[in-house]
């Protein structure tokens, strides 16, 4: 995996100090799954749709991304996922097979796009040409020797529409990605003060951001979601930007329960509702 390997050596270069420094602990696990599992013969990639047709909050409120509106997509799919492989030890016999969902030491978008379910676009997101790019990646592990399918061609073509609609320039050139000026690093990933210069252009983004998926013309394509996990319930709708000045920590963990929301947690998510509120 020469490119996956470049593609992350750059990556990594571009970070925040202190930042996803398991990335640069785990890079030969990620650039060989043999060295997750030892006799692995076989990387199966499963996707998940998550798209929800409206945004939760109008432009004016606080917006939290797409994928957080629902349960946990980290439990959620790894459910199916291990449902799936009860499934293949019943039908091929005493098989190994693991089970990731973004929680190890596994390159998703590239073996989804090796696997043939899309391609890497200049967002730098899994974008599958019949819907879009809304989707959670599910990888299995396995020992079972199974015929890989061909790998996905780029469709991105001549569009840079996903570059030109980010706000915070976090995407400098096709499929590059600076994390240290991406809305989801900061209001996700980040443990320190947002950069003041940075106030004006999180466009009421509070937590994640999907700017660069709703401008792709592949997102034209998207599909409602039929997981019941992934409603978004009444009081996500109902919040406005008013509400959260006063919300508690307690209306916090009710309203986001199960969320992957819970993750930053409030003091981290209330520290940005701040730095946005005096924008």
């Amino acid at each position: 995996m020469v490119q996956e390997a470049e593609w992350l050596s750059a990556y990594l270069e571009r970070k925040p100090p202190g930042a996803f420094d398991y990335l640069s602990t785990t890079l030969a696990e990620r650039l060989d799954p043999r060295q997750i599992m030892e006799d692995a013969k076989s990387v199966i990639v499963l996707l998940l749709n998550y798209y929800a047709p409206e945004i939760a909050h109008e432009e004016t409120d606080f917006i939290i991304a797409r994928y957080a509106y629902g349960k946990d997509y980290h439990i959620v799919m790894k459910k199916k996922l291990e449902k799936l492989i009860i499934f293949m030890k019943a039908e091929a016999g005493e098989i190994r097979a693991n089970a990731f969902v973004d929680s190890g030491p596994v390159m998703e978008k590239a073996w989804a796009q090796r696997g043939g379910a899309g391609w890497i676009g200049k967002n730098t997101l899994l974008i599958t040409k019949p819907a879009g790019s809304f989707f959670f990646i599910g990888i299995i592990l396995t020992n079972l020797e199974m015929e890989p399918d061909e790998p996905e061609r780029d469709h991105c073509g001549a569009c840079n529409k996903c570059m030109e609609a980010c706000p915070t320039g976090a995407l400098e050139m096709p499929y590059t990605l600076n994390p240290g000026r991406c809305i989801s690093f900061w209001t996700i990933e980040n443990k320190s003060v947002i950069p003041e210069e940075l106030k004006d252009k999180f466009h009421n983004r509070i937590y994640g951001c999907d700017i660069c998926q709703d401008v792709c013309p592949y997102n034209k394509f998207a599909i409602p979601n039929n997981e019941p996990a992934f409603t978004v319930s009444d009081d996500l709708k109902s919040i406005r930007k008013e509400d959260w000045l006063t919300l508690t920590e307690e209306e916090f963990a009710r309203i986001f329960r199960d969320s992957p929301v819970m993750r930053t947690g409030y003091d981290k998510m209330m520290r940005t509702v701040r730095f946005l509120m005096d924008a």
